[in-house]
């Protein structure tokens, strides 16, 4: 009988009968990729579940995974963790040991497993306050519990048909995962997701990939942890495509000229930092060859999709492709046909470029909330806009709140926070998802983001400010790597701003000025403040006399997830980075 997809545990049996992978997943160890077929996963998945359940393991029990990369076994745990009736409670390696300890003890978690020295250091810190009964590791660290251990202890299948009364018995309305979101402020939230959840997402999404199902390759480097990447690996299951998992951000360029994969995703970050090198290496470029570059740049910013800029322009792409964005695609292997960026807004800016490139991203937008997808947009029949966030996938229904807040209602909308009733019912009312996010949907049913509700404030002159609609615009700038436009209830809107070190560090070299390059000199530097300056004033021009940046303080250190400037999905904290800066804040307004 064929494998109809229900609950996340199905999708490996269905690509079982349908694709029958040799390399389903490939994780890179000592040099060589090796290569875990889709039975060899199912058979591994199927031992760790009867080990679970020798070890007690009762439906509705949380069992935590924590892992620095992305790796094959955790795809394996998270399989036999669900088939047991149990919830897979993944955790971000990056929180604090203290945010470990909050999200153990709140989920309840009984068993945990984790990667490599590093989490185990954390994990061991605060056991004792949770209630852990074991942690097994993926790495061999002696003296520790493998996860191997697990695989020998499930491998009698005495056990077996206690699995599969266990797994005949859940639902696809049963909880599958608890998600922490990681927060911008206060304490992480658990997110209930139950299989229909993300299921749901998976085969509505499916319609917006142009995959070469059983064929194509993906490369994974996002972290699982979060709904976003989590999805995309079921969906990869789904279609067949064999899932490389990259050793590290850092070696992404490396391992994708190695395996030259057809799709992969990643949030507007990572994007902006390639598409940054990339400047970097035609800043350094010599007469002729620097002139093509920037021409095909300059080119590459005026696309726009479905040929509408006439006959001339696509003659003129055709050659910068062959000449210029032929390298951008072999640095990353060559074969890529689709990005997919997810998470915070995509700079039209990239969007333009990396399309014109052959290299389209295609943006999308959702939340873990709603497992996550909600809108994508989809090169094929029409659905590619730049600047939106794509047309609203099947089964889901948005509408927009008189306030312009987006409503979502769908089979992917959560069942509601974990423990906490009166959050959950903050934001889903009648039926629908509140999600904080402000949107307009035009005429032709593409979906853009036009802020956040909660993000917007008032000046001391009662003006509305938007300021994720500022920051998108100055980011833009490749002097500028993070913005936060402050100034509410003050007398003007103003600005926090992290120069690009790397852009700026080589603009100096290049032009050969007096100046040193360490972030701190670059942010002291009166010469580099007034570039940008300049920039200010250029994007300054497309926003009203009341909304415009009127004065700015340059940061002199790096933004990162481990100063606590941003989350583990690379969104600013805001009010953190107001009390890091609030030296720089107070200068500002002269307090």
């Amino acid at each position: 009988m064929a494998i109809t997809v229900k609950r996340l545990f199905d999708f490996p049996y269905y690509q079982l009968e349908n694709y029958n992978l040799e390399k389903a997943f490939l994780s890179k160890n000592n040099g060589n990729w090796e290569a875990t077929s889709t039975q060899e996963y199912i058979d591994k998945a199927n031992k760790i579940s009867r080990a679970l359940i020798k070890l007690g393991v009762k439906p509705n029990d949380k069992i935590a995974v924590i892992s620095s990369t992305n790796r094959t076994e955790w795809n394996i745990c998270d399989i036999g963790v669900l088939q047991t009736g149990a919830q897979n409670v993944p955790i971000y390696p990056t929180i604090s040991k203290d945010d470990y300890a909050f999200i153990l003890n709140h989920s309840e978690s009984i068993y945990c497993f984790v990667s490599d020295k590093e989490v185990l250091k954390k994990v061991n810190k605060i056991k004792d306050k949770t209630n852990l009964k074991a942690v097994f590791t993926f790495d061999e660290i002696e003296g520790e519990q493998n996860w191997k251990e697990l695989l020998t202890l499930g491998e009698s299948i005495d056990n077996q048909n206690i699995l599969e009364d266990r797994k005949n018995n859940i639902t696809e309305n049963d909880l599958a995962t608890l998600i922490y979101t990681s927060g911008t402020t206060g304490r992480p939230k658990g997110v209930m997701l139950s299989h229909k959840n993300i299921v749901s997402n998976v085969l509505s999404s499916e319609k917006r990939v142009p995959f070469v199902k059983g064929k194509s390759k993906g490369l994974s480097f996002l972290p699982i942890c979060h709904i976003f990447e989590r999805m995309i690996l079921y969906l990869y299951q789904y279609c067949g495509v064999s899932i490389y998992f990259a050793e590290s951000i850092e070696k992404l360029s490396e391992n994708a000229q190695e395996i030259k994969p057809q799709v992969m995703t990643a949030v507007p970050r990572l994007y902006e930092k390639i598409y940054d090198k990339i400047i970097l290496k035609g800043e350094a470029l010599k007469g002729i060859k620097k002139v093509l570059f920037f021409w095909a740049v300059n080119l590459g910013i005026k696309y726009q999709p479905n040929g509408k800029n006439g006959w001339w322009y696509e003659t003129q792409l055709k050659i910068a492709r062959k000449l210029i964005f032929s390298k951008w695609q072999a640095a990353l292997g060559g074969e890529l046909k689709i990005m997919v960026s997810g998470s915070a807004a995509l700079q039209p800016r990239l969007t333009k470029v990396f399309a014109a490139a052959g290299m389209p991203i295609m943006e999308g937008y959702g939340l873990t909330e709603t497992s996550p997808v909600i809108a994508v947009n989809d090169e094929r029949n029409n659905g590619f806009k730049v600047g939106t966030v794509g047309k609203i996938i099947d089964n889901v229904e948005v509408k927009i709140a008189e306030n312009g807040e987006i409503l979502v209602k769908g089979p992917n909308v959560m069942l509601g926070y974990y423990k906490e009733p009166e959050r959950t019912d903050n934001v889903i009312k009648d039926g629908y998802f509140y999600s904080g996010d402000k949107g307009e949907i035009d005429d032709e049913g593409f979906l853009k983001i036009t802020g956040r509700t909660k993000e917007m404030f008032k000046t001391s002159g009662g003006k509305y400010v938007v300021p994720p609609l500022l920051e998108g615009q100055l980011k833009q700038s490749l002097f500028i790597e993070q913005v936060m436009v402050i100034g509410e209830g003050e007398k003007m809107p103003a600005a926090l701003i992290q120069p690009n070190f790397e852009f700026v560090a080589d603009w100096i070299r290049h032009k050969k000025l007096n100046i040193g390059t360490t972030p701190k000199e670059i942010a002291n530097s009166d010469i580099v403040i007034a570039r940008i300056q300049k920039e200010v004033n250029k994007y300054n021009k497309k926003f009203g006399q009341w909304e415009q940046i009127k004065r700015f303080e340059l940061t002199p250190e790096v933004w990162s997830l481990e100063k606590g400037h941003l989350t583990p999905t690379m969104k600013m904290k805001r009010d953190i980075i107001k009390d890091i800066y609030k030296d720089l804040y107070n200068k500002i307004y002269d307090l």
